[in-house]
């Protein structure tokens, strides 16, 4: 699919801003400093470059139509997860329907032991990189050493001429169990607030757009102190029901993806944003089609199974109308 018509539009129109974990996006190389065994051509998921190019073919059809129903448009934003490097950012772009779109990206490398980083995908036909930076998450083990996990990205742009803050995120997980691993999100959490304590001494009433795998619900006591602390809109509270979420665990959905805006999207004024919609980009053709898991995201592997699907996410999106 080529959108050769996505042209900056005059008047009043919608742009989509999605959140995608994309679920081991690695490459088939060795990097002997993470721990990326397994995803090689002779680890234990027999990783190879056929495969590789399968599965980014399927997340850049996937980016492509996200929103599409609405705008007739790709996205102009999108944050994602658990890519391992800025080769793989480029090949991702460069694959099919991503390299007929003016797309580019901003990447770092996170500490993460695994290598697996977030990065931000942008249209250069509505949004330009003012400033960007990785924002460490300072955890420690008991004995003192670091515990290395993903940074939050920081990107300042222009989003059709208008300034706004972004931040991606990929929380630290559940492995270990909730209770021994929620100090870890609340954390996350109050490094951000921190973070936009900096911004709001030189800029009042900042454009914030957070969006991530925070690894925790709306509900959950690192997302209301979010919320709590400054002034944010999560429309994605609405969308979490027992048949729906962005991914599924023991046959229980979750919405532990989530992109969240400041209040001043709910305003109507001339040329800037408001909110406009919200939505998990849960289409069929990204889901199990059969057995107990059906109707779950169609995922890359079971185990060390390949089963040649998606992501074990299911994209989320919300939309900004833009006020000409």
């Amino acid at each position: 699919m080529i959108f050769s018509f996505f042209r900056k539009k005059k008047g009043s129109h919608l742009n989509t801003i999605s959140f995608y974990n994309l679920e081991n996006l690695f490459d088939t190389i060795d990097d002997p400093k993470t721990l990326d065994d397994d995803f090689t051509p002779k680890g234990r998921k027999k990783w190879s470059l056929r495969r590789y190019k399968k599965k980014l073919y399927k997340l850049a059809k996937t980016i492509s139509e996200i929103g599409n129903s609405e705008t007739q448009s790709p996205p102009v934003l999108v944050g994602v997860a658990e890519v391992e490097n800025q080769q793989v950012m480029e090949d991702l772009l460069a694959a099919e329907p991503l390299a007929d779109i003016k797309y580019s990206y901003v990447h770092y490398d996170s500490p993460d032991e695994r290598g697996i980083d977030c990065g931000l995908i942008y249209h250069k036909d509505h949004f330009e990189v003012l400033h960007s930076e990785p924002i460490a998450l300072l955890l420690y083990e008991e004995d003192g050493r670091r515990d290395t996990t993903r940074d939050i990205l920081y990107v300042k742009g222009k989003l059709n001429n208008e300034e706004v803050h972004v931040f991606v995120n990929h929380w630290p997980s559940r492995r270990s169990g909730n209770t021994t691993t929620v100090h870890k999100r609340l954390l996350a959490a109050q490094t951000i607030i921190d973070f936009m304590a900096t911004i709001e001494a030189n800029e009042a009433n900042p454009n914030y757009i957070i969006m991530g795998d925070f690894n925790d619900g709306p509900k959950s006591e690192s997302i209301r102190s979010l919320m709590e602390s400054k002034t944010l809109y999560n429309p994605m509270e609405k969308l979490l029901t027992p048949e729906r979420g962005s991914a599924n665990y023991k046959r229980s959905w979750m919405l532990f993806d989530q992109i969240m805006v400041s209040h001043s999207f709910l305003n109507f004024e001339k040329g800037t944003h408001s909110f406009a919609h919200a939505n998990i980009f849960d289409e069929h053709y990204l889901t199990e089609f059969k057995g107990k898991y059906m109707g779950s995201p169609f995922r890359t592997y079971v185990g060390n199974k390949y089963i040649g699907g998606y992501s074990d996410h299911f994209p989320v999106y919300i939309q900004l109308k833009y006020n000409a």
